[in-house]
């Protein structure tokens, strides 16, 4: 089969290439992968500012159907619609796995990075990381609820969004469109931030009924969120596009007493006026991944029709197309591009 593997570490070294087929062993299954989204991870991985562990077929959002099953299977069949978690075979001996914060786990694996992910025909995860393709989704949609779910971790589970919350979201990519919707959900007041070149992005926010716009180019965002603030600030801050201006913004616009939640990668430190943190005493958090609870609310969302994955899909290519699709995302054009091994 073929698939888009990181071969040697380093910027770049990343091919299209002839590899052996996977075959499920105990516990786990054989997915043929229908549709896999392409996440700003794999572009990290692609410049060696995320850790991997070559040689490894890249990608872990994707959607498919079971083709095979191994040994120890229980409750999937061939022919079940399916998406997986991102991490692989959690220890579940160490503190996080014990209280369920499997994404946290010290021994931690995860598709993509360390083992053979979904840039390929056929992927093959543990059984345990399934879940099911809701019946209302088709199989592109569906690619877009593991990054749905890393939301609803960042969200709701760890910082706890609350109606009536004013928040402020930099970055209208993906996954800050995704943290748009779910804190819309959950009753808050919402405003996306992006620059000039985000101008379709900030459309697309637009369009999916969020409250302010915002060019940080064009306007003085720090004003304008005291403004809606009542003269504070937001309430809550989540940082998506891992910009390093964007962070420190972020710091200057939350009230005093709000909260900050990081979830764009940066790829590389970056300083930040950490004394504003201590004199407006700013509750920093950050957010990684998700788990199975996140899972279980990314698709309560879905199945309540409180968010939109459709509209945020911009480019579908072919597999062999995977350079072309990086170079969209290095430019940032479009929103959330797919490959489709089939095409």
């Amino acid at each position: 089969m073929k698939g888009v593997v990181k071969t040697h570490s380093g910027f770049g070294h990343v091919e299209y290439l002839e590899i052996p087929e996977p075959q499920p062993g105990p516990g786990t299954v054989k997915v043929k992968v229908k549709a896999t989204g392409i996440c700003g991870t794999d572009l990290h991985i692609y410049r060696d500012e995320f850790p991997s562990i070559p040689p490894v077929v890249l990608g872990h959002e994707f959607s498919g159907v079971v083709v095979a099953v191994g040994p120890g299977v229980t409750h999937t069949q061939v022919g079940d619609r399916v998406m997986s978690e991102l991490p692989v075979a959690p220890c579940g001996q160490c503190r996080y796995c014990r209280t369920g914060q499997p994404n946290l786990c010290i021994n931690r694996r995860g598709l993509g990075w360390s083992a053979n992910g979904s840039f390929a025909e056929y992927v093959v995860v543990e059984e345990q990381a399934l879940h099911r393709v809701p019946a209302c989704l088709d199989f592109e949609e569906a690619a877009l609820c593991e990054p749905l779910a890393v939301a609803a971790h960042g969200v709701i589970e760890l910082t706890g969004v609350r109606s009536g919350d004013i928040v402020y979201i930099s970055g209208p990519g993906p996954i800050g469109l995704l943290v748009a919707q779910a804190a819309r959900a959950e009753g808050a007041l919402v405003a996306v931030g992006g620059i000039s070149a985000d101008a379709p992005r900030l459309r697309v926010a637009q369009e999916l009924g969020v409250e302010w716009v915002i060019n940080v180019e064009e306007n003085d965002a720090v004003a304008l969120m005291r403004g809606l603030g009542g003269g504070l600030g937001a309430d809550i801050v989540f940082e998506c596009s891992g910009a390093p201006a964007a962070a420190a913004q972020g710091l200057a616009l939350v009230r005093k007493g709000g909260t900050y939640t990081q979830m764009g990668l940066f790829g590389r430190p970056i300083p930040l006026d950490f004394d504003q943190v201590v004199t407006k005493e700013v509750r920093i958090q950050g957010a990684f991944s998700s788990n199975w609870r996140s899972w279980d609310r990314a698709l309560r969302l879905i199945e309540q029709g409180r968010v939109q994955l459709g509209p945020l899909i911009s480019h579908r290519l072919s597999l062999r197309d995977w350079r072309r699709a990086f170079d969209l995302l290095e430019r940032r054009e479009g929103l959330k591009i797919l490959l489709l091994p089939e095409a």
